[in-house]
């Protein structure tokens, strides 16, 4: 685990990643009270090359347990190695491994297996991930289907289709070349009910990428809520500052509640 230097402070505060991940895990973390029945799987961002692993992942965790929501802490594989996804499913783009996509159904499959001995509904079970970690989101939600890995167990005949997803700041959605949805997202009726959110002056991953994404949800009917604002940048996490999109947790607690996931308070 490494901490970024100074000059990378978010909200004044210093963030750790991982990096050279070659061995998925996934961390079970509890509502320490009252338990909701939901369970929201986290996938940190950084580019696929790290795993901003406590300002994207544990800090997560801490907000969702207090709500009364089970936290799953996935730590994929980071960096991409091995066949590309491209290679196997006919998709235009060659630079990411399939082993985050991999990891990220497996965890899903495992969650729902292991439901009535986690305490988590089978039914409430959604995902939720920061720039590349959003992209990954994106990824499940619409090829949870697919078989990309052979059977491991029992908990491999389980659906791994989120019940809800949720991407901040999402990258690798958009294709400016064709200047549209990237060809590897390929949004369906069943694709999950969907939050997203972004700064319109984000310089690591431009707007477009929740724009694209969102109006091919919208195309096919799947509910979906956008939240843009004009400032805010990329990877701030749930760290507060006196910027209006920092106030985003609450966003997404209102929309859980309208999912039937959390009751309205």
């Amino acid at each position: 685990m490494t901490m970024r230097p100074n000059d990378h402070l978010v909200a004044d505060r210093p963030w750790t990643y991982l990096q050279n991940v070659s061995q998925p895990t996934l961390t079970v973390y509890s509502p320490p009270e009252h338990n909701t029945g939901a369970a929201a799987i986290v996938f940190p961002g950084g580019g696929y090359q790290i795993l901003a692993i406590d300002l994207e992942g544990a800090e997560v965790c801490d907000w969702l347990t207090a709500r009364g929501i089970t936290c799953v802490l996935l730590k994929y594989r980071v960096p991409n190695v091995g066949p590309t996804w491209d290679q196997q499913c006919g998709c235009d783009r060659d630079t990411k491994s399939s082993a985050p996509l991999e990891d990220a159904v497996r965890t899903i499959r495992l969650v729902r297996y292991h439901a009535v001995e986690w305490h988590i509904d089978p039914h409430k079970i959604g995902v939720l991930g920061f720039s590349a970690g959003g992209h990954l989101v994106a990824a499940l939600s619409t090829n949870y289907h697919r078989r990309l890995y052979a059977s491991v167990d029992t908990a491999d005949v389980v659906s791994a289709r989120p019940d809800f997803a949720v991407l901040v700041y999402p990258g690798h959605l958009y294709d400016p070349a064709r200047r549209a949805l990237n060809q590897q997202i390929r949004v369906q009726h069943e694709t999950p009910p969907t939050f997203i959110l972004q700064a319109q002056n984000d310089s690591v991953d431009s707007v477009r990428n929740s724009l694209a994404y969102y109006e091919a949800l919208r195309d096919v009917g799947v509910p979906a809520e956008l939240h843009l604002y004009a400032e805010g940048g990329h990877a701030f996490g749930l760290r507060r500052t006196n910027l209006g999109i920092t106030a985003w947790p609450g966003l997404v607690e209102a929309w859980l509640a309208t999912l039937g996931m959390l009751a309205i308070r």
